[in-house]
């Protein structure tokens, strides 16, 4: 998940979110066979935040340090 550049990060979130979002419909209408889906795209959402995250600080790092050698 480290090596996607920041489109695909966005794009899997997004895709994540919608699949969060019919779990919840599944479960709200009882069809949900495992209610652990949930929990793990809750999961997979919470890594692919933390690493968009990860990104922005070092980007802002190197922004600085570039801002510094000038």
């Amino acid at each position: 998940m480290r090596e996607m550049t920041m489109q695909e990060l966005q794009d899997e979130l997004g895709n994540l979110k919608s699949e969060l979002f019919k779990l919840r419909f599944q479960h709200a209408t009882n069809q949900l066979d495992n209610p652990l889906q949930l929990k793990m795209v809750k999961k997979d959402i919470a890594r692919v935040k933390t690493t968009i995250r990860e990104n922005e600080i070092a980007d802002e790092a190197n922004k600085e340090v570039k801002e510094a050698v000038e």
